[in-house]
């Protein structure tokens, strides 16, 4: 592939982390995309890896790389530009942090090019808040103790949802005692649905928790949490905050995640006589190829279709879609062999939750 046209897909997500609120990866990759065009350390470090899986792979993959130097103190030069290693960005001069970024790339490419050969591991926490309403909606209309599937869960964090802690305008839910706090997880007051699950569920009743992942990150060991850390974007204290006390709820209640392809895993579900299954996944189906989703979908219509309401299926999603011209991240729910319904809509991260049929999203 052409160097021009990977340093055009670099730029493509420089400009997605600065629609994301992450001015110093918008900044640090435009500079990556200059340094690809002129062959520089930068090039290197991606050769070979142009076609991973995922528009976003390649960058992603690097910066990861690099951030984890960074934290495991191996790049003291470049640390003092990042805020999750005690340094500090300034907007005013946003390529500060570029030399010592190109350097580090260059002294450490053997670390970097082993990191590019991974998949990108974001578990991002902070899509539980839409995973999580889902669940409560589906457990307000079959209210059964709950047997919970990731697909595509990573480390797994999601699955322990239900031991995190979520406030917005007149509303909280989750344990007081959480370690991971979601403040404004709905843009204003949340709609009235889930006001209503959430008041006559105060606690979920989960008596299995499983998940799959081709790459499967154990959470609980140093390098898996490493791993972990080095995808929250070094500017976004906040998200890193909400991956700590993950961690710690991790350590708490217990979840298994198995190294297997959705489809497969899928294939090996039954539903149970007294209990809810619910299927659930976020931002993952683009990584799936074609031929294999249309698997997962064929195993979700089975599971829909065994549905009843004494062992009744649930399927919830937080995905983006095609809107128009446009591509929105939406919560779907879709009880037993009924038909989906679009609850919510939020950023890619997770937070804020706004409705669908209001205004879109705003910076």
């Amino acid at each position: 592939m052409p160097r021009a046209h990977v340093a055009a897909m670099i730029e493509h997500q420089a400009e997605s982390c600065a629609k994301l609120n992450s001015p110093l990866y918008a900044a640090l990759l435009r500079q990556v995309a200059q340094d690809v065009r002129a062959g520089g350390p930068c090039a290197d470090a991606v050769a070979g890896y142009e076609t991973a899986p995922g528009p976003d792979a390649i960058a992603l993959r690097l910066l990861g790389g690099v951030h984890a130097l960074a934290l495991t103190g191996q790049a003291p030069d470049l640390a003092v530009h990042y805020p999750s290693t005690g340094g500090t960005f300034d907007p005013d001069q946003p390529h500060a942090g570029w030399p010592a970024f190109r350097a580090t790339v260059a002294a450490e490419m053997t670390w970097v090019r082993d990191w590019m050969s991974r998949p990108p591991q974001t578990n991002e926490v902070g899509r539980a808040n839409l995973l999580i309403a889902g669940l409560l909606q589906a457990a307000q209309s079959t209210p059964l103790p709950i047997r919970l599937f990731e697909l595509g869960s990573s480390a797994g964090l999601n699955l322990r949802a239900d031991r995190f802690r979520y406030t917005s305008d007149g509303f909280a839910w989750g344990p007081r005692e959480s370690s991971v706090r979601m403040e404004n997880a709905w843009r204003g007051a949340p709609p009235e649905w889930l006001r209503k699950a959430a008041a006559a569920h105060r606690a979920l009743t989960i008596t299995e928790r499983r998940g799959c992942d081709l790459s499967p990150i154990d959470p609980l060991s140093r390098a898996g949490a490493l791993a972990l850390r080095a995808y929250v974007w070094p500017d976004q204290t906040a998200r890193a905050a909400r991956l700590d006390g993950a961690l710690m709820e991790a350590a708490r209640v217990q979840a298994e995640v198995e190294r297997i392809g959705a489809a497969e895993f899928l294939a090996g579900i039954r539903l149970e006589p007294g209990a809810l299954t619910v299927v659930w996944h976020s931002v993952m189906r683009q990584y799936v190829p074609a031929m294999e989703w249309a698997e997962v979908e064929r195993e979700l219509d089975r599971l829909a279709a065994a549905s009843t309401p004494e062992a009744a299926f649930a399927h919830v999603s937080f995905e983006p879609r095609r809107v128009g011209e446009q591509h929105h991240f939406q919560l779907a729910v879709r009880l037993g062999s009924s038909a989906e319904t679009v609850l919510a809509e939020a950023y890619p991260h997770g937070l804020p939750a706004y409705d669908p049929s209001g205004p879109g999203p705003r910076s």
